[in-house]
């Protein structure tokens, strides 16, 4: 069974950056798609960046020059680092792996959340104005 930790969630002021990271045990983290996920109090879990087992990212439009995706296959870990943050980054940040191999580029896949099947249980962000 997958297991999903994520850590690195915090207050920061606007402006400010984080480092989100994910822990994965389990399965073969290598061929795993991984995505970063979002939800705010009131609102939609919403797609941040996924990143493929061959390395292709994608990224929410409205996050792009803001938030990267890495993998650090050594570690099982998946890295989603923030900066430039805003008030309404603040959200809840969960990440999701998808363990069917998937070898195609497909920016719509990757960001479908019912294409995940594990997650994590969320670290939470908070930026203040």
């Amino acid at each position: 069974q997958v297991q999903l930790v994520e850590s690195g969630g915090g207050l920061v002021q606007a402006g400010g950056s984080l480092r989100l990271s994910c822990a994965v045990s389990g399965g073969t983290f290598s061929t795993y798609a991984l995505g970063w996920f979002r939800q705010a109090p009131g609102k939609e879990r919403e797609f941040v960046a996924a990143i493929t087992w061959r390395r292709s990212t994608y990224c929410a439009d409205s996050l792009k020059g803001r938030f990267f995706i890495s993998r650090d296959n050594a570690k099982s870990t998946v890295f989603l680092q923030m900066s430039s943050l805003k008030p309404e980054d603040t959200a809840v940040y969960y990440c999701a792996v998808d363990q069917t191999f998937p070898n195609f580029d497909s920016e719509t896949y990757y960001k479908l959340s019912n294409n995940y099947n594990d997650w994590g249980q969320g670290t939470q962000v908070t930026v203040s104005s």
